[in-house]
């Protein structure tokens, strides 16, 4: 591996919104008595904040409110970039993106925005082909509401971490993201074979 790590920062908002709706499923964290709580929750980024549910049930439910800190944690493609990928000689590295966010937790006590919400979010995942509709009227969607609690994330920190290759040569960039591509389309269905 290079070391010292290069971290490259990338405090392009812009950059980082994208990573967030591309990939929305952030690990979300919350501290309690000096304990870290993390649960995985997709968030959807709406009017300048994040908007998310969780199961009333969840240990850290009771945590996302009343303007507590929240840190938030979005992994874009990763990757280990072999020397034998670039045309120049260098050293073992990892490339990732990652979008670190800090920010305050309020409730959103409303049964009818929280369903509205969540017919929002469906829809948004389902994009682009919409194969699923997720109707006012479902009666499951009725029946789950008193067991969702919605949330929305005021952002107060960004920070963008983008670590891929670019202190290289432009050629060996361009390499390296070809190899970002390829292992990752790679990887999965190799893991997803040994485990699924």
């Amino acid at each position: 591996m290079n070391y010292p790590p290069k971290h490259h920062q990338d405090n392009n908002k812009d950059h980082m919104i994208e990573v967030i709706k591309t990939y929305p499923l952030a690990a979300v964290i919350s501290v309690e008595n000096n304990q870290p709580l993390i649960t995985h929750l997709p968030l959807i980024f709406e009017n300048g904040k994040l908007i998310g549910h969780i199961d009333i049930y969840n240990p850290q439910a009771n945590l996302l409110k009343a303007g507590n800190a929240v840190t938030l944690l979005f992994s874009g493609p990763e990757c280990y970039i072999s020397p034998s990928v670039y045309g120049t000689t260098q050293l073992p590295t990892w490339n990732y993106i990652k979008v670190h966010l800090k920010g305050t937790v309020e409730a959103i006590e409303s049964k009818a925005s929280l369903k509205q919400s969540l017919i929002t979010m469906t829809e948004f995942l389902e994009a682009p082909d919409h194969k699923y509709i997720l109707e006012p009227d479902n009666p499951r969607l009725d029946r789950n509401l008193d067991y969702i609690k919605m949330f929305e994330i005021t952002i107060t920190e960004w920070e963008g971490k983008f670590k891929l290759s670019q202190d290289k040569k432009p050629s060996d960039t361009k390499f390296a993201r070809e190899e970002l591509i390829r292992a990752n389309q790679e990887s999965i269905k190799q893991f997803l074979d040994t485990v699924f």
